[in-house]
């Protein structure tokens, strides 16, 4: 009989704003992840910590405060017993997403019983490019060679989308303010724990949510990719990416605990879902943005399911046309897609942002009713995660 991996447990920190000030910026990376991993075992007397098999944590930037095994610093940060192990991996965007799906791996192979599955990310600690150093070049010649004139930055990718898929600044702006308007609405209670800052101040609200947002106020805001170089080698592109249709720099951290199901039964847990389906694929790398099409395929196929049979999907919003060009790819029901906002909204703590939004999904697939959900996230490179949960 085949080994099944179940979500027993899925929580995360509120999303603070990626800057000096921000409301999650005091925090080091390590206190703010341990802070998620306390509490996700607290909310599990159930289980022995001491039993978890391994943390397998998701993080972009792994330098500076981030470097080395994050995802140790952060268990032992919470008091967590010395002996449990932990390794940090690093699929771009998809990295805790991509955590999750290693958990659930280990699982159905044998290999471990109890995982817990993590990301975090502070951005305002340990900035965007940081991982890339002064002056340093993570290509090297041939690849370079093989894609020339050059690679692009994703915000140049998320605007040749929009001009594939023929979609308008308005339809982008519309789409980000919806993303705001939904979130404004949503009850995220069951899905978001406190975090302490440095000063004692408890932290547990989204700080990132703007419920004025309108698409006339965002259509006030310049383009962002336009300059001389791009235009340049683009002359006929119309630019319309900006900082209020792309995803927001933000902090975050965010865990999932996941076991085999037959030791959630031996230890009196429901489970809340099943990992159903699990595929990985990758598309160009200069519209980087469009491995999610591919990627959806793959799962759909392999799960034997249809765009019909789920109830909800998830597709990363790191820029507007992502999940637009995928909805019009699948011809998919926009009230299914991203139903309380996404990253335009709530922001993209990148290495935390695959185990955010799947612990959002989750809570909204089971206050909903649904049994099928899809999440899938774009990650540099061309390449993209896809995961099906069934709730139970």
């Amino acid at each position: 009989m085949a080994t099944t991996a179940v979500v027993v447990d899925a929580i995360r920190s509120p999303m603070g704003k990626g800057k000096q000030g921000g409301a999650l910026s005091s925090i080091h990376p390590v206190e703010l992840l341990g802070q998620v991993l306390r509490t996700l075992m607290d909310r599990n007397p159930g289980v022995d910590p001491g039993e978890v098999d391994d943390v397998i944590a998701g993080c972009v930037n792994q330098v500076g405060q981030q470097a080395g095994p994050v995802g140790r610093w952060g268990w032992l940060a919470a008091g967590l017993p010395e002996h449990v192990p932990s390794v940090t991996v690093h699929r771009a965007c998809g990295s805790s997403q991509q955590a999750v799906e290693f958990a659930a791996q280990g699982i159905i192979a044998g290999v471990s019983d109890v995982v817990v599955a993590c990301g975090v990310e502070s951005m305002s600690r340990v900035p965007l490019w940081a991982s890339f150093g002064e002056n340093q070049d993570p290509y090297g010649t041939q690849v370079q060679e093989r894609y020339a004139p050059g690679l692009i930055p994703q915000g140049v990718s998320a605007d040749l989308i929009a001009e594939r898929w023929k979609l308008t600044r308005e339809d982008l702006d519309e789409y980000a303010a919806r993303s705001h308007a939904r979130a404004a609405t949503a009850d995220f209670g069951r899905e978001i724990v406190p975090v302490t800052a440095a000063d004692g101040t408890v932290v547990d609200t989204d700080e990132t949510i703007r419920p004025s947002t309108t698409p006339e106020t965002l259509a006030g805001l310049r383009t962002v990719f336009d300059t001389e170089e791009y235009r340049t080698r683009y002359p006929d592109l119309t630019w319309r990416i900006t900082a209020g249709n792309s995803s927001q720099i933000t902090d975050g951290a965010a865990a999932l605990l996941l076991m085999s199901e037959e030791r959630a039964a031996a230890l009196g847990l429901t489970p809340r879902a099943r990992v159903h389906t699990m595929a990985v694929a990758a598309d160009d790398p200069i519209t980087m943005l469009t491995g999610p099409i591919p990627a959806t395929e793959k799962v759909l196929r392999r799960s034997g399911l249809g765009i019909e049979d789920l109830d909800h999907y998830e597709v990363n919003e790191a820029f507007a046309p992502v999940p637009l060009a995928w909805q019009a790819h699948f011809d998919a029901d926009p009230a299914k897609l991203n139903p309380r906002g996404g990253a335009i909204a709530l922001g993209h703590p990148l290495g935390a942002s695959g185990a955010r939004i799947m612990t959002t999904m989750l809570a909204a697939l089971e206050d909903t009713g649904g049994r099928y959900a899809l999440q899938t996230m774009c990650e540099a490179g061309g390449m993209a995660n896809a995961t099906i949960l069934e709730r139970i």
